[in-house]
């Protein structure tokens, strides 16, 4: 489905970096160079980065600045990381919803 009508004097044209290669839970999908993390994973349809500690419910990109930690996924093995300020790079390895101990 497309989100951006094209064309639109309305709607400037965006410029999209490289298409990259990432693994998100062992399956591999298409990026952008210069792309955060969250925008791949939501790209890519996929809305819940982790769980909650106590209750469990999902968890996804919530304020996109990097202040409230709920998109924290772990890449290329380091956890804890928010997808939201990390700029996705060729070949990371993605994983969402991991158990967290902050």
């Amino acid at each position: 489905m497309k989100r951006i009508i094209e064309g639109s004097p309305l709607i400037p044209k965006i410029e999209r970096g490289k298409k990259i290669q990432v693994i998100v839970d062992d399956k591999r999908i298409e990026a952008f160079e210069g792309e955060t993390v969250a925008a791949a994973l939501l790209t890519a349809g996929i809305t819940t980065f982790r769980h909650s500690q106590k209750n469990k419910e999902p968890r996804g990109l919530y304020c996109g600045m990097g202040i409230c930690y709920e998109c924290l996924v772990t890449i290329n093995g380091v956890h804890a990381q928010r997808a939201c300020i990390t700029t996705i790079k060729d070949g990371m390895r993605i994983e969402t919803c991991k158990e967290l101990k902050l």
